[in-house]
Parts: structure tokens; sequence; C-alpha cells
């Protein structure tokens, strides 16, 4: 062997115990709890469907709003993105506006996905997101009004 080469370990995280510690952190509640996260079926042993529910950020059309959304993780998570998709009704950029889904391709932290992004990253950027210049000020469908 090269002394110049070195050996890298990689540990993998199974999927399952991955979605276990993204369930602890996300039943402890989240930084200022503007963002929050759980299971849809605690019978679901496959862990495959999620709730997540972002606080509109101030001083943007959102400041004040609930919004919903649901993250499906295939058996490809975390080696590949969730699904996401909004319930409530919302109007932004990487955002289908028929139907709610996430579009990966407008947004970055889908479409550049690593394996150690979380689902909390997800829901912290697209709060982010809300916030950003073309987003913020954008209209927005009547409050509680869903896909």
């Amino acid at each position: 062997m090269n002394a110049c080469m070195k050996l890298i370990i990689i540990a993998i995280v199974p999927r399952n115990f991955r979605l276990l510690e993204e369930l602890e952190r996300g039943e402890k509640g989240i930084g200022d709890g503007s963002v929050s996260y759980g299971m849809d079926d605690a019978d679901d042993i496959y862990m495959r469907s999620w709730t997540g529910t972002i606080i509109g950020p101030h001083n943007t059309v959102h400041e004040g709003r609930i919004y919903q959304l649901k993250l499906f993780c295939d058996k490809d998570y975390p080696d590949r993105p969730p699904t996401v998709k909004f319930h409530s009704r919302i109007n932004m950029t990487c955002v289908n506006p028929e139907n709610g889904l996430v579009d990966q391709r407008k947004f970055g932290l889908l479409s550049n996905w690593r394996r150690e992004y979380t689902m909390e990253a997800i829901l912290t950027q697209l709060k982010k997101e809300m916030a950003a210049s073309h987003n913020r000020k954008l209209v927005q469908p009547p409050e509680g009004t869903f896909f």
C-alpha cells in the first residue's frame, strides 16, 4: 500500500436507525419551534410516512401561517431524498401549484441531496425559501385551503 494512500472507513447507519434518530429529534422539538415533524402512523414499522409543519417566517406574506406538509421516505431513504408535498396551499417557486409537490429540480437541497441531509434540514430550508426575495411577497392562496 502506498504511503500516500489512506484508508477511509465510513460507517453507514442503517435506514431504520437513522429514521429513529430523526423521530427522536423531531419529538424533542427543533430550534425556535417554527419547524416540527413526526410520523403519521406509529404502527408503520417501515417509517415511511411523515408530517411536517412550518410556521411562516416573520416579515413575509407567510408570517403567522401554519403550513402542513407530507414527507414520504421510500426504501432508499436516506440515500435518496424523500418526496415532499405541501398539504396546505402555498405559492412558492419550487412548489407545483397544482398538487403541492416540491419540485426536486427547483429546490437545491433535494436536487443536490446528500445522505447526511435530514427531514429537519428540508423543513428548515423550505422556511428559508419562504423568506427568499423571490417568494416572500408572492400572493398566497386563502389561509386554511389545501391541495
